[in-house]
């Protein structure tokens, strides 16, 4: 992925309308994954894997720099590197 695909992936992410500013419940997750038919969900899950959330008002939210990772981790079929890890 070239500089300019991850600057439009990463204002999908964060300009995504959420109903929290932290960031995405599940279902709005599952809504995002919608645009990315060709996705590997494989590598997306396991972006996803021990990563920091938070609990608000009963909803489990995910950061928007965490599915950021996972989107570019399933888009490219890889794992997080040594430095994404967080």
């Amino acid at each position: 992925m070239n500089n300019k695909e991850y600057k439009k992936l990463e204002e999908l992410v964060y300009n995504y309308p959420t109903e929290y500013k932290e960031g995405f419940m599940w279902e709005e997750e599952n809504k995002l994954l919608e645009k990315f038919p060709d996705i590997k969900m494989d590598r997306y899950t396991n972006a996803m894997r021990g990563n920091t959330c938070m609990v608000k008002n009963g909803h489990i939210i995910t950061y928007h720099c965490d599915i950021l990772k996972a989107l570019v981790c399933g888009i490219e079929d890889r794992d997080l590197t040594v430095l994404e890890w967080d």
